[in-house]
């Protein structure tokens, strides 16, 4: 065997064996939580309201569809839109979009700690929201908007330059070849970024804790404080004494997280398909 052929075996070993890995620790960590959560699943959990004794999760359910809405309302049109002027309307060969494209990566990986820190010196105690769910929702679209720009602009990068020609050739101007050619062709991209976004969203424990609190009820409006689903489980599991409810919480918050992403998918999938049958 030649030495190509033994260097190109040994990668594709190497990939076979992350693959694996990577599947069976997925394996391992989804059915752990459906053995441990699945036997603590009582109605009791899905109470309108939450006491001490029924430990209720449907209050936040609840507050975190809302704050999963309430920061893609704000994030997603402000990345969208930043994306389309980066790859559409710029110059590539700019300082400043590469400045721009530089600190947007650097934000993708700064701890979600100091995103919350941000956030109670800016939103709860400069501005006055106190702790609710405006000032969480502002703190995460600050915290994923590097996430949905980068996204998007790869997924516009990713569409052929022949199909901006050919809408300029049939005489459309910039804005309706952007809107009707090139972000229908970018859509399955865009909400991979959006479904991404999402998942810290809806995982997103310390940022939150800073900013929206962790009252276990229903907030009466957008500047009043609830916990999500995954601070209900902190808080379950920081107390020792609900083990059992804080598995059946991640249990839900994994279906709730599947259930997004599959939804996503299927959106997607349909975008894409009425993409292709216009054109």
């Amino acid at each position: 065997m030649s030495r190509a052929k033994l260097q190109s075996l040994i990668l594709r070993l190497a990939a076979y064996a992350a693959i694996a890995l990577t599947a069976a620790a997925l394996v391992f960590i989804v059915a752990y939580i459906i053995i441990k959560g699945l036997p603590n699943i009582t109605p009791s959990l899905f109470s309108l309201k939450y006491n001490s004794e029924n430990l209720s999760m449907f209050p936040a359910i609840i507050n975190t569809i809302t704050m999963t809405l309430l920061t893609l309302l704000i994030a997603a049109p402000l990345g969208i839109g930043a994306a389309i002027y980066l790859a559409e309307y710029s110059k590539r060969s700019s300082t400043i979009v590469r400045l721009i494209r530089t600190t947007a990566e650097t934000l993708t990986g700064i701890p979600s700690i100091i995103y919350g820190l941000f956030g109670y010196l800016m939103f709860v105690i400069f501005l006055g929201w106190s702790y609710s769910m405006l000032a969480g929702a502002f703190t995460l679209s600050i915290m994923i908007l590097p996430v949905i720009m980068r996204t998007t602009e790869e997924a516009l990068n990713s569409v052929p330059d022949i199909y901006r020609e050919g809408s300029f050739g049939l005489g459309a101007g910039k804005l309706r070849t952007v809107f009707r050619i090139v972000l229908p062709s970018a859509v399955p991209g865009i909400l991979a970024g959006i479904v991404l976004s999402v998942g810290r969203v809806v995982g997103e424990t310390a940022a939150l804790i800073y900013t929206a609190g962790t009252v276990a009820q229903i907030p009466g409006n957008l500047l009043s404080s609830g916990r999500t689903m995954s601070i209900h489980l902190y808080a379950l599991w920081q107390e020792g004494l609900h083990t059992g409810q804080s598995y059946a919480t991640a249990l839900v918050l994994l279906a709730v997280v599947i259930g997004l992403n599959a939804l996503s998918s299927f959106i997607a999938r349909r975008l894409n398909g009425l993409s292709g049958e216009r054109k």
